[in-house]
Order: C-alpha cells, then structure tokens, then sequence
C-alpha cells in the first residue's frame, strides 16, 4: 500500500530534519537502557549514566545518582556518597528520589530505626529498555518490625530524557493486600527528593536556591499549601537548574498539599492535613479496604534554568493531558 503525505513546507524541514538527524539538542529524545546490575538498575541515556535505582539491602529503594541536565547529580550525595563537599548531615533517611510514607496502620516507613518499617523489594514485573522510554515495573512488600507485611505496592517508572529534560514518572499503587490500611495524617511523607546544598534556600552557607508552586507560593511559605506542582531551583556547581514535581489531576485529593522545606526536603505528601491546614488529628487518614488499592501518580522533571527557562508550568499542562503529550 502506498501512502501519500503532503506536509506544509514547515513540517516538511521537520521531517527532514528527524532523517537527516538535524534537531537541535533540545528537541532530541535519547535511546534509554536499563541494565540489572543486581542489587540496582543501571539506567543510561545515549550510553550516558542517567540514574541507578537501588532496591537491594537497603530501607526503602531509591534513584542515586540522579544526573541533570548539566550532567551533575541533582540529588543530595550523603549518606550515599562522600563525594558532596559542605553537605549537612542531617535526616539519614532522605536518600536521593524515594516514595513512602511515615505511618501505615501506625508504622512508621519514613524514618530509619529499630522500630521503623522497611519497604521490601519483591520482584521486577517488567522492563523494557532500547527506546526513548524506559520502563520497569515492581512488586514491593512494606515489612514492619516485627517482620509482618502491613501491605504490598505495585510501582511502573518511565524514565525518558529530551534534550537536556529528564522525566522520572512515578505510578505507584497501594494494595491493601493483607488487611484494611489506613495511610496516616502526618507530614512525614511521601513522594520525596532530598536536593543538593547548594540548591537549599536556607540553613546553610551554600544555599542559593529558591522554591516557587503553581500558585505562585515562594520559598518557606509553599510548606503545607496545595498546588499542581512546585518547582525547587538554584544552583549547581555554577550553573542554575531546578527539579519540578507534579501532582497528577487523576491522584485522590489533587491538588496535593506539599511538605517541602526549604533546607532541602522536597516532597509531595496529601496525607498530613493536621499538620498543613491545622485541622483536627486524623483529618488527612485515608483508608483503604481490604482487597482494595489506591493508586497515586506523579512525575519528576528535572529542567536546565529556573522555572520560567524551564517551562514548567507548560510542562505540567502536558503532563495532565491539558495540551496533548
């Protein structure tokens, strides 16, 4: 069968432009593989380290490194490495790019103690790698303890890089497999980045960095408010770039409220209604029921420039399906 396609004379240099491998940098898609080395996937942008997503003999899994578009780690180095110069040392459980939550039918998953639970990988349900998306699946069980499972997730990551924007799309569903689960109000959660020093907006002689929501919000005052995203920016190793998160119209109580702080803490979290809008102790429990799940999505995006430079707000309106993919 023969097709026929007539393009304006603009789609027709698009066109040739894609063959001819022409695009400018910031209109490219990279090739993303993923390779399992065993205790971390290894995933890479056009041969290039992009993030490792560790899930062996660890609290909780989690993405370090994480490389932004200028090729530098956009996540804290400690306690994962030594390599950040100046880094503060505080919250031994803020590690890179993570998802959980501090009480879990009165678990505790976000802390790291004796007493804390811990979010068990269980196995990779898929992968695909060799194209402009990478994709995996995972099944994990959240452990107490005591060494019993208070519930199982199911989480699919797509990972893909244009030009010098990197996505990290983070689909996770909550199973109350074992028994009904009540997702606590607290503020100690959930979808969580931990930024670089030099990124904090205050608390250290390093910070230089700045947060701002949808909404306009900037800095300390965007703790505990709703918005469709927030985006924390500043600079690293002398050039500014800013990681977006965005909070996806289909999750329960979008817009999200947002437990981000401005000594680094970044996180997404519509569970603590006492804590952000001082309503009564257990206004933000969400229950889910036996047999029942809850499925929560949000995507990373990690930008050259603050948040104008890196069009965010035109971002998330893609993310949500508002101006097409």
């Amino acid at each position: 069968m023969i097709r026929r396609i007539v393009c304006l004379p603009a789609a027709a240099v698009l066109l040739a432009s894609v063959a001819a491998g022409t695009l400018k940098g910031e209109e490219m898609e990279a090739t993303i593989k993923i390779e399992d080395k065993g205790s971390a996937l290894r995933i890479e942008a056009d041969g290039q380290l992009l993030a490792e997503y560790r899930y062996k003999d660890v609290p909780r899994p989690f993405f370090y490194p994480l490389i932004g578009p200028t090729g530098k780690n956009m996540t804290r180095h400690w306690p994962m490495s030594e390599e950040g110069k100046g880094e503060s040392r505080d919250h031994v459980h803020h590690k890179g790019l993570w998802f959980t939550h501090g009480s879990v039918n009165g678990v505790d998953f976000w802390a790291e103690s004796d007493k804390s639970g811990k979010i068990v990988h269980d196995k990779f349900l898929r992968m695909e790698s060799g194209g402009k998306e990478g994709v995996f699946e995972c099944a994990n069980q959240w452990v107490a303890a005591t060494g019993k499972v208070v519930c199982t997730d199911r989480r699919v990551h797509r990972i893909s890089k244009r030009g010098k924007q990197i996505f990290v799309d983070y689909d996770v569903t909550i199973e109350a497999s074992q028994e009904e689960i009540t997702l606590g109000d607290t503020k100690e959660g959930s979808m969580a980045i931990r930024m670089p020093e030099t990124m904090r907006v205050s608390g250290s002689l390093l910070a230089k960095g700045f947060i701002v929501n949808s909404e306009g919000i900037k800095d300390a005052a965007t703790w505990g408010k709703r918005a469709t995203w927030v985006d924390y920016y500043g600079p690293l190793e002398g050039e500014t770039v800013g990681v977006a998160m965005f909070d996806h119209p289909s999750n329960p109580r979008h817009p999200t409220t947002w437990h981000v702080r401005d000594y680094g803490l970044f996180a997404a979290n519509p569970f603590g209604i006492h804590d952000f809008e001082k309503k009564p102790a257990g206004a933000g429990d969400m229950k889910i029921a036996k047999g029942e799940s809850a499925t929560f999505r949000w995507r990373v995006y990690l930008h050259p420039g603050d948040a104008k430079a890196g069009k965010v707000a035109e971002e998330y309106a893609r993310y949500a399906g508002q101006t097409g993919k």
